[in-house]
């Protein structure tokens, strides 16, 4: 199976497709907003006609008030895998969501359900009595985490009560990967920073034209919880903004395209720092997949 990892905007999408047409493949998403149904045209999804010319899969299966975990996409990536094989294919793995692509590859920490009565006391705390708490309970994991994160060290704390084990030593003991069983053939698309920026502007003056503003229209009436994965979706909040008034168009456009330079520079950061040896895609002669 091959595995094609890089930051938005760089290409990846048309590198899997020209691979499924070489290799009989069917293109297996990787990417978490492009899991929603609602997110088709900000998500920058593959068009229908790039998903008439091979089969497509996981893009558009979750609805908006779902939420998406990586431990939940592994587990119908595994499935997407097994039917593709089953049908004599060839399974590409596409997207730029790193922590989804490394649990399915490595597994993931196989931490025990925390109990409800944990995480509510555990949630109820203020900021600081948690980061103390943890600093107290868990010092090597404390010393990992900002003092800011509120989310990790609210889940590094409830982890420590529940289990009686840090989070660093699950995370030590990844679990159900597929990486043992599997012939994973790995790479990553990796542009200079400029041309992915001026990519992803381009990208973003085309959404606008082929309906974005209308689709997060949709999205927004829906009423959402705020918590919800999909409204935080790149350009999501900033054309929220454009709606409400706060911005306009051009700023909006502006907003967007910022956001997505800063997830362009994490996306490569990881890519560089976590992804190892895998070789960098630049073109069909760069496939480390067997004729």
């Amino acid at each position: 199976m091959a595995v094609i990892a890089g930051p938005t905007a760089s290409g990846k999408s048309a590198l899997a497709l020209g691979l499924a047409r070489a290799r009989r493949g069917t293109i297996i998403n990787a990417d978490a907003s492009q899991l929603y149904a609602d997110l088709r045209i900000v998500s920058a999804r593959p068009s229908p006609e790039e998903e008439a010319a091979a089969p497509h899969r996981l893009y558009g299966v979750l609805d908006g008030d779902d939420v998406a975990s990586a431990a939940g996409w592994a587990a119908m990536a595994r499935a997407a895998i097994a039917e593709t094989l089953a049908e004599g294919r060839l399974p590409i793995l596409v997207g730029g969501t790193g922590l989804y692509l490394r649990t399915l590859i490595d597994g993931i920490a196989p931490v025990p359900e925390i109990p409800p009565e944990v995480r509510d006391a555990v949630r109820a705390l203020a900021p600081a009595d948690a980061a103390a708490a943890l600093a107290r309970e868990d010092p090597a994991m404390a010393a990992r985490l900002k003092p800011g994160d509120r989310q990790r060290i609210a889940r590094a704390l409830e982890v420590m009560r529940a289990s009686g084990r840090s989070l660093l030593a699950w995370q030590a003991e990844p679990a159900g990967g597929i990486a043992a069983t599997h012939d994973v053939r790995a790479m990553r698309v990796d542009l200079p920073r400029a041309e992915l920026n001026g990519r992803a502007e381009v990208r973003l003056v085309a959404m606008v034209a082929a309906g974005a503003l209308d689709e997060v229209a949709a999205l927004l009436a829906r009423r959402l919880p705020a918590d919800r994965p999909v409204l935080r979706a790149l350009g999501v909040p900033e054309f929220t903004a454009v709606l409400a008034g706060d911005m306009t168009l051009d700023e909006g456009i502006a907003a967007a395209a910022l956001a997505t330079r800063r997830y362009q520079k994490r996306q490569q950061t990881w890519g560089r720092n976590q992804t190892g040896d895998w070789p960098i895609a630049t073109g069909p002669g760069d496939w480390p997949i067997p004729a």
